[in-house]
């Protein structure tokens, strides 16, 4: 279990069991649906530093939350035949331990990122190696916090000779110093980014460090054929890359939208307050129109529907934005540069509130609950932005390529 991982357990279980006080169940199943939980946590092995993606760590969340739905069917009471009244709380718990533990490992890795980060050296200094410290960098949850490079170009202690060194804003240092270097930066991670490196260097290299850092990873050298869906076995002793499309089979499927369903009661819940809250607003100010604004998106397989979210915007927001751009040099001024307004007067005072606090969205747990979205899964485009996509491909590929029209689904576009 990782430094995060034990924070993470601890935090979690504190959640778990408040909710479970909560529930107007017996002690004796309580007690038996938090080992439950505990035991599919750890099953999934959340907290061993497995995901190096927050969708990974979706992963492990609906495999470990699924596995707890059905494995606390053997722990309800069937004395009186099924009993519904036990089910229904033990879902309703489910669900809303599932939307807190979305919550904490969102933000886990930013509270306490200078706690449990690890300390990175990138042996290289070419387009590979800043390719890699540029994902470092940029994805957070991986806590990969890179210290400099190691240049490996030129220098006698290999055999061959690597990249060609690029700009760093970061320190470049030589191989020979790398075990001073490790210590000086107390590094506890090395990732070696040179994947043409041979094996006799790499194993000299290896030689050099294997003792001094808790984990040393490399960069295989695969061409591209590399994706999401892609998994490293052991072969006896030899690294094999397997790659598929990515498909589900019907019973994570399932699984899947059992995890939604479950994950979009609690959200519903919590809508019916907020809507009330909406609807007083706008009625208070005037404003009698409809509190959602429903929208044509595309979700899976090129099918339309209708998505939901808070109106945030008085009902004639655009003629007001038109009759401001030409009364106003200011506010043209500064649509025109940055597509928005800082105090915009067409937003509601209930659409400030909403979108302040992130909650303008809080509606689409209704798509969820229907089917047409996915806790875990990509934003439905706009038909507009699928049309340019096929005009774009094309012009790409010419028209000799018989793409289909923009209203074929868009897994046939692909």
């Amino acid at each position: 279990m990782t430094k995060l991982g034990t924070i993470k357990v601890f935090i979690e279980s504190g959640i778990t069991l408040l909710l479970l006080v909560f529930l107007p169940l017996g002690v004796g199943l309580k007690i038996k649906l938090y080992i439950l939980w505990l035991i599919m946590q750890l099953w999934s092995g959340r907290y061993e530093g497995q995901a190096l993606l927050y969708t990974n760590e979706m992963y492990l969340l609906l495999k470990s939350f699924g596995g707890m739905l059905i494995t606390s069917l053997l722990v309800l009471n069937y004395s009186r035949g099924f009993p519904w009244d036990q089910f229904g709380w033990v879902c309703l718990f489910i669900g809303i331990d599932l939307l807190a533990s979305l919550y904490i490992n969102r933000w886990a890795h930013i509270w306490f990122w200078n706690k449990v980060k690890h300390n990175v050296l990138i042996v290289g200094a070419g387009p590979t190696a800043t390719q890699l410290y540029n994902v470092c960098k940029t994805n957070r949850f991986s806590l990969m916090d890179v210290k400099g490079f190691i240049n490996c170009n030129d220098d006698p202690f290999f055999l061959h000779n690597y990249q060609k060194i690029t700009s760093q804003k970061l320190p470049v240092w030589k191989v020979k110093d790398i075990e001073r270097i490790i210590a000086e930066q107390q590094i506890d991670v090395v990732l070696i980014a040179i994947p043409e490196m041979g094996r006799t260097d790499m194993n000299r290299l290896y030689g050099r460090i294997a003792n001094l850092v808790d984990n040393i990873q490399f960069l295989p050298r695969v061409d591209g054929q590399i994706n999401f869906a892609s998994k490293i076995n052991d072969f006896d002793g030899l690294l094999m890359i397997s790659t598929s499309t990515g498909k589900i089979g019907s019973i994570e499927r399932g699984l899947k939208r059992a995890m939604d369903i479950l994950g979009s009661i609690p959200g519903l819940l919590v809508l019916i307050p907020l809507t009330v809250y909406v609807s007083v607003s706008n009625r208070k100010n005037g404003d009698t129109d409809p509190i959602f604004f429903v929208q044509e998106r595309i979700g899976k397989d090129g099918k339309l529907f209708r998505m939901y979210k808070y109106r945030t915007m008085v009902p004639n927001a655009e003629k007001i934005l038109q009759e401001l751009m030409e009364t106003d040099e200011d506010i043209r001024r500064e649509y025109k540069i940055n597509k928005k307004l800082r105090n915009d007067p067409r937003i509601t005072k209930a659409g400030k509130f909403l979108r302040e606090k992130s909650l303008d969205e809080f509606p689409q747990f209704i798509n969820v609950f229907k089917g047409d979205m996915s806790l875990v899964g990509p934003r439905p485009i706009f038909q507009e932005k699928r049309k340019i996509w096929v005009r774009f491909m094309r012009m790409l590929l010419g028209q000799s390529q018989g793409l289909p029209e923009c209203g074929r689904p868009m897994a046939e576009v692909m």
